[in-house]
């Protein structure tokens, strides 16, 4: 029986076998192997028929072509086992900002600091079976923002009436400020030994301090303390038909300027019909400015370029055009009384997205009232000062003056300690901004500081931010430089442009021109021979950089 049962669990096929029942899966994968060899035998006689059918040397090219393929699949994945065993896909995005998790959107994958430098944290993904690859826990924050596609949709006309929709209804809140007044001329008595200019009303060092102690009801000094209104006898004088004008504007004003002729105007692309028609965009010039463009630009007609309407400005209160650019860079709303948003971009950059979708996008989205880049690389003042005395962007006295009186008021140097801060550092070249009581108070602040010291704004942000968050707890939005650069387009400077072209070289961006035509190599219309080109002056002390106030006709007052 013993051997016929022995027989019988030997036979293959069995269900019932004894080798299945007792050790039990030897027959099997015996069998299996033996499939195996089988196949194997069949595949190697396939492959050897075919390989006589191509011929050796086409052979020899397959095969290098299917190596050469294994290869780059195999260096698309870096996988690491870590200790657990578990394996995980590390993401080499270098992210150079230091930011916690809670600054982005869930979607964002965390960051770190470690020391100075910033690195990102890897996210592990417990793959227990197979290769599994999640890439929404790899997104920088500036790998998702793009401008938003022109939606298909008969009832609408696109994304930018979308975002106009979105507009609040109601100013949003300013916290604690509720009525801010500004200083003028009358019934005050200018302190000419204070620093400062007559401009900006020469403010002491105590009433600086106090504009800090904030209340709901302030009056400070906000430049234009002549005269009778802003553009009007103080300095910075507008025209009365264009100061007219700019108090139609009342929803959005999209502005920029250029003094001492230093750059090339920008125009403005994708902008829709109807920012066109509800946004104003304005140009601010000097008389130098203004008699270049006339000169140069085919599409200069009646105090326009482009989208741009012309303003020219007279009695600029600095000799530095650099210093004259802050006036409109950060006193917008005291040019435009009725407007309620403005996007302030430098000269060098070219708008290339609709005004109302970034004002959705930094302002509404995120329920913030300021917003203004990052520095690209510096988050520290420290570290800026010294870039901008290596730069010579300024005179080393005047910057190392400014840097050890804050340092006396309390300036540290950049560090994880500062969180929810994110960086003591803008870009500033894109402001984008609510005109309310407390954004309007902080561009004030912000501006006696560049009328104080040095023209250099980046080195005065922080400390005006961070004195009035330690009030009222209301800071700006500081958004990725990545992202300023996903809507603007930095071009070069006019002197550079033109050697550029007279060189033959096209310029990767040569904007004064419709967007719609490309220009080539010396194809502009070139400026007067008999103009010299133009530097800016450097200033070299405090006392020097301040004009002398020119007499007006009798019955009216001084400007300053």
């Amino acid at each position: 029986m013993s051997g016929s049962a022995a027989a019988l669990g030997l036979r293959s096929g069995s269900y019932g076998s004894l080798a299945a029942a007792v050790g039990g899966s030897g027959g099997r994968k015996a069998g299996a192997r033996g499939w195996a060899l089988r196949g194997e035998k069949e595949r190697l006689q396939l492959l050897h028929r075919a390989l006589r059918l191509v011929g050796r040397r086409r052979a020899g090219v397959l095969l290098l072509l299917a190596v050469a393929s294994a290869a780059i699949f195999c260096s698309l994945f870096a996988v690491v086992k870590d200790d657990s065993s578990s394996i995980s896909i590390v993401n080499n995005y270098e992210v150079p900002n230091a930011i916690q998790k809670s600054v982005y959107p869930s979607t964002t994958r965390p960051l770190m600091m470690s020391g100075n430098q910033y690195s990102s944290v890897v996210n592990k993904i417990e793959l227990p079976n197979r290769l599994r690859l999640s890439y929404a826990n790899f997104t920088h924050p500036c790998e998702g923002f793009s401008v938003p596609p022109p939606l298909v949709d008969k009832k609408r006309t696109g994304p930018r009436h979308q975002a106009f929709a979105l507009m609040p209804l109601q100013a949003s809140p300013s916290p604690v400020l509720k009525d801010l007044n500004y200083i003028s001329e009358d019934g005050i008595v200018r302190n000419l030994s204070s620093q400062g200019s007559g401009f900006g009303g020469h403010p002491s060092l105590e009433q600086r301090n106090k504009s800090f102690d904030i209340n709901e009801s302030m009056t400070v000094h906000c430049g234009f303390v002549s005269g009778k209104k802003p553009g009007q006898g103080t300095g910075f004088d507008i025209k009365d038909d264009d100061l007219l004008e700019m108090e139609q504007c009342r929803e959005l004003v999209v502005a920029s300027a250029i003094f001492g002729n230093y750059d090339m105007i920008q125009h403005p692309r994708n902008i829709s019909e109807f920012s066109k028609a509800n946004a104003c965009f304005y140009m601010f010039v000097d008389e130098e400015t203004e008699a270049y463009v006339k000169n140069s630009s085919s599409l200069y007609n009646n105090n326009k370029v482009g989208l741009w309407r012309l303003v020219v400005v007279r009695n600029l209160p600095y000799e530095d055009p650099r210093r004259t650019g802050k006036i409109p860079k950060l006193l917008l709303h005291r040019l435009f009384p009725n407007v309620r948003f403005s996007l302030w971009i430098d000269a060098k950059l070219e708008l290339v997205a609709d005004p109302y979708l970034l004002l959705e996008r930094f302002l509404w989205r995120k329920n913030t009232t300021f917003a203004i880049s990052r520095h690209y690389k510096r988050f520290d003042v420290f570290e800026e000062a010294e870039a901008n005395k290596a730069a010579g962007k300024y005179d080393n006295a005047s910057i190392n003056h400014q840097i050890e009186f804050y340092r006396n008021e309390g300036l540290s140097h950049f560090s994880p300690a500062k969180f929810p801060i994110t960086s003591d550092v803008p870009e500033g070249c894109v402001i984008i901004r609510e005109h309310i009581p407390i954004t309007n108070l902080f561009t004030c602040l912000w501006f006696n500081e560049v009328d104080r010291f040095t023209s250099r704004d980046q080195i005065s942000f922080s400390t005006v931010r961070d004195k009035i968050r330690a009030r009222v707890g209301w800071m700006p939005e500081m958004f990725q430089d990545c992202e300023r650069r996903n809507f603007v387009i930095q071009a070069y400077h006019r002197e550079l442009l033109e050697q550029m072209i007279a060189s033959g070289r096209r310029p990767p961006s040569v904007t004064d021109a419709p967007p719609s035509r490309k220009l080539r190599p010396g194809s502009r219309k070139a400026p007067p021979s008999k103009r010299p080109s133009v530097k800016r002056k450097k200033e070299k002390k405090s006392s020097s950089r301040r004009r002398v106030p020119k007499p007006v006709v009798a019955g009216g007052m001084g400007a300053m």
